[in-house]
């Protein structure tokens, strides 16, 4: 009896655990809707883009040279190292300069003093002239004298502002903002006029070269938008111009080349590096367009999640194209007025419920 009322108990336990875990699961099929946000798709008339490879490269690059020759005592410059426009590269000595300044300040005081002198002479050899005192040619000597000295003294201010102008650039300085990407001197070696000291790139803007193919020539237009990514950056855009269109093709080719110009503050691109560029070349059309937001990825394929009218979800395999700012060209069956996910989308799957409401993107332009 003992046995028997153990197993009843046992029984009776299953089933009150069963009845409870019923009511916990509650009916089945009643699942509250997914809290999600939604953006009407629209029609927006593109231009159609195209996207070719380039290379980026400095827009300048200069092997900064010595203009004074004289003996290195100080190259504070290294490769790698960010400078600015002024920045001190190289000393060179300038003590032997610095005497021939003081040698020639010394003379021109010498004449400024013969001037004065010659000057006064002159002036009183007018005079007296004028009274029939002293002969023309007197006169003349004393105006001679003083033009003499009035010629010296010029010439001797101009080689002390040359002498100045030679200590000064003793100093070499970075004719820009840029980086240093090769050591050229070093400290005790002599350089000459034209020696060089450093290359230096800039790179603060840097310049994308584009080789089109012919038959895309007629579509391009100075100061277009484009859009750089590179291999070596995932994820890193930039927006630039096109400031370049050659005009002339390759002969082999027969592409003509174009130039992108864009910021790089940061420094994150390198010259050098491969780019893939997209900008508009083509004609006008009409596309249906979604924010980004809306779109899933899924290895090759992409997908949007549409409301339908019952308040559910269905998901919609899609081909991306143009982009235009946070809204993209979606070729598939989706229609302007479409109501698209664009908040939530992550947790949906088809059939769902959702207590959809309106999230406003900023209309293309």
């Amino acid at each position: 009896m003992k046995v028997v009322c153990r197993a009843t108990h046992a029984v009776a336990a299953g089933v009150l655990l069963c009845a409870s875990a019923g009511m916990a699961q509650g009916p089945p099929g009643k699942m509250p809707p997914a809290n999600v946000r939604y953006t009407e798709a629209r029609e927006q008339m593109l231009r159609r883009t195209l996207t070719l490879p380039g290379s980026v490269q400095a827009q300048t690059a200069s092997v900064v040279a010595a203009t004074v020759p004289a003996l290195v005592i100080e190259f504070p410059a290294k490769e790698g190292m960010h400078v600015k426009a002024g920045d001190v590269l190289a000393r060179q000595r300038s003590t032997t300069l610095e005497l021939t300044l003081e040698s020639q300040k010394a003379s021109l005081k010498e004449a400024e003093a013969r001037l004065k002198l010659a000057e006064s002479n002159q002036r009183r050899s007018k005079e007296l002239f004028d009274a029939g005192v002293v002969s023309r040619q007197q006169y003349d000597d004393a105006q001679s004298e003083y033009n003499a000295w009035v010629g010296r003294t010029d010439s001797l201010k101009a080689d002390i502002a040359r002498i100045q102008d030679d200590i000064g650039r003793t100093v070499v300085r970075a004719p820009f903002a840029g980086v240093v990407v090769a050591e050229r001197t070093e400290v005790g070696q002599w350089l000459a006029i034209g020696a060089p000291v450093v290359e230096l790139l800039k790179i603060d803007e840097l310049e994308i070269r584009v080789d089109v193919p012919e038959r895309h020539f007629a579509s391009l237009r100075m100061g277009a938008a484009a859009t750089a990514t590179f291999e070596s950056l995932p994820g890193y855009t930039v927006q630039g111009r096109v400031t370049a269109i050659i005009p002339q093709a390759d002969p082999l080719a027969r592409a003509f080349p174009l130039k992108v110009t864009v910021r790089n503050p940061g420094g994150r691109i390198g010259a050098g590096m491969l780019a893939q560029v997209s900008f508009a070349a083509g004609e006008v059309y009409r596309a249906t367009v979604v924010p980004k937001d809306a779109v899933i990825s899924r290895g090759q394929q992409k997908v949007l999640y549409r409301v339908n009218g019952n308040n559910t979800v269905e998901e919609v395999a899609i081909e991306t194209g143009a982009g235009a700012g946070v809204w993209i060209e979606v070729n598939g069956p989706i229609r302007p007025g479409d109501r698209v996910i664009t908040r939530g989308n992550e947790r949906l799957a088809p059939g769902m419920g959702v207590s959809a409401t309106p999230l406003e993107y900023k209309v293309p332009s």
